[in-house]
C-alpha cells in the first residue's frame, strides 16, 4: 500500500506538526498529544473535552475551538489516549466552571477516560463525562459492551458545545449531551477494508464483490456481508434500521459521512437516496451534512446518523462554530 507518510511511528506526530502549522489558532502539544483551542481556558465557560484513537479525522482535533471543543486528545491511531493526556486537557482548559468528557463507547476510551476523571477530581477539577453509543449496527462488538459510538459524536461536541458557549453550567451541557446522544442512531457501510499505517495493507478482509452492512468505525464487523448494492439499495436497508431504531416523531438533523475514501461525488449521490428513503419513511430533514468527519483511515464507504431535534437542539446545531473541520456562521 502506498501511503502520504513518513514512517509508521511518527505519523501521528506529523500529523499534530501539520495541524499545528496550519492552525494558529490552536495549541498543539506535540509531544504530550494535546490540542487545545488558543483562547483556553475560557473565563466562565464550561470545557469540553474528547479524544480517541487516530485515524479518524477530523475527528476529534479538528472539531476544537469555539462552538465546539476546547480540548482533543488524540492516541494513536486506532488506540485510546492516555488518562495523563485527558487530565492535561482537563488542566489547560478548566476555568473554574467544570469540564465535560465525551467519550465514545470504546472499552479503553471508557475506562481511560474514567481514570482520567478521578485523577482531575483530585486535583480539584469537577468533570461530568457523557458516553456516545449511537451506533444501531450491532448490540455488542470487539471492541465494546453494548453499542459503538460513532457518528452522533459529533452532534454531541457542536449541540453540546454551543450551549456551553452560551454559558450554561455544567449540569445542563451534559444533561444537553446526554440528550442529544439518546436521539441519535447511526449505521455504517464498508465497501474497502481500511489500512494501517504500521500494517501497510488492509485490517481485514472484504472480497472485491462483497460490501460489510453495520460495519464499525475501525473496521469492526457489522450485521452482514452482502453481494455489493446500489447506492439506493444501501440507502434503504441503513434508513430502514436507523428509523425502525430511533422511530422519530420531529425532524431531524441528517449526517451522510464518508469513510475516508469515497469521494463527494458518491456521497452526494447516496445522500440523495437517504433523503428519499426518509421521504417515503415520512421522516422531515431540518439539516443535512454531507462530508468525511468520523472516518476510518482509508476506507471507502459511508455512514448515516439521525439526531432527532426541537427549536432549542436546533439553534444549537446552528449556532457559530469555528474550528478546523467544521464552521459556520459569524
Amino acid at each position: 500500500m502506498k501511503m502520504l507518510i513518513n514512517v509508521p511511528e511518527t505519523v501521528v506526530a506529523d500529523a499534530l506538526r501539520g495541524l499545528a502549522a496550519c492552525h494558529p489558532e490552536l495549541t498543539v502539544d506535540i509531544e504530550n498529544r494535546v490540542i487545545v483551542r488558543r483562547d483556553a481556558p475560557v473565563e466562565g465557560k464550561v470545557a469540553l473535552i474528547s479524544g480517541g484513537g487516530s485515524g479518524h479525522e477530523p475527528l476529534h482535533g479538528g472539531f476544537v475551538g469555539p462552538g465546539m471543543l476546547d480540548a482533543a486528545c488524540p492516541g494513536e491511531v486506532f488506540t485510546s489516549p492516555v488518562p495523563d493526556q485527558m487530565v492535561r486537557a482537563a488542566a489547560a482548559v478548566d476555568s473554574g466552571k467544570g469540564v465535560l468528557f465525551i467519550v465514545k463507547n470504546y472499552t479503553g476510551d471508557v475506562l481511560n477516560f474514567d481514570m482520567a476523571a478521578e485523577l482531575a477530581e483530585d486535583e480539584g477539577i469537577q468533570v461530568a463525562k457523557v458516553l456516545v453509543n449511537d451506533d444501531a449496527a450491532v448490540t455488542d462488538s470487539l471492541y465494546t459492551a453494548g453499542r459503538r459510538g460513532t457518528g452522533a459524536t459529533l452532534f454531541v461536541e457542536k449541540i453540546a458545545g454551543a450551549a456551553a458557549e452560551e454559558g450554561a453550567p455544567l449540569e445542563r451541557v451534559e444533561s444537553i449531551a446526554r440528550r442529544v446522544n439518546e436521539v441519535s442512531r447511526s449505521f455504517g457501510v464498508a465497501l474497502s477494508a481500511c489500512s494501517t499505517p504500521a500494517k501497510g495493507g488492509p485490517t481485514f478482509d472484504l472480497p472485491a464483490g462483497e460490501l460489510e452492512l453495520g460495519v464499525g468505525i475501525h473496521g469492526e464487523p457489522g450485521r452482514e456481508r452482502r453481494a455489493m448494492m446500489t447506492s439506493r439499495e444501501i440507502a434503504d436497508y441503513a434508513v430502514e434500521v436507523v428509523v425502525e431504531d430511533l422511530r422519530p416523531d420531529n425532524p431531524v438533523l441528517l449526517l451522510v459521512n464518508g469513510m475516508g475514501a469515497t469521494p463527494q461525488l458518491e456521497l452526494y449521490g447516496f445522500a440523495a437516496e437517504v433523503h428519499r428513503a426518509l421521504g417515503e419513511r415520512q421522516v422531515a430533514v431540518a439539516r443535512t451534512l454531507v462530508g468525511n468527519y468520523v472516518t476510518s483511515l482509508d476506507m471507502a464507504g459511508a455512514s448515516i446518523t439521525l439526531c432527532q431535534v426541537d427549536e432549542y437542539l436546533l439553534r444549537l446545531w446552528d449556532a457559530p462554530v469555528r474550528t478546523a473541520g467544521l464552521r459556520w456562521g459569524a
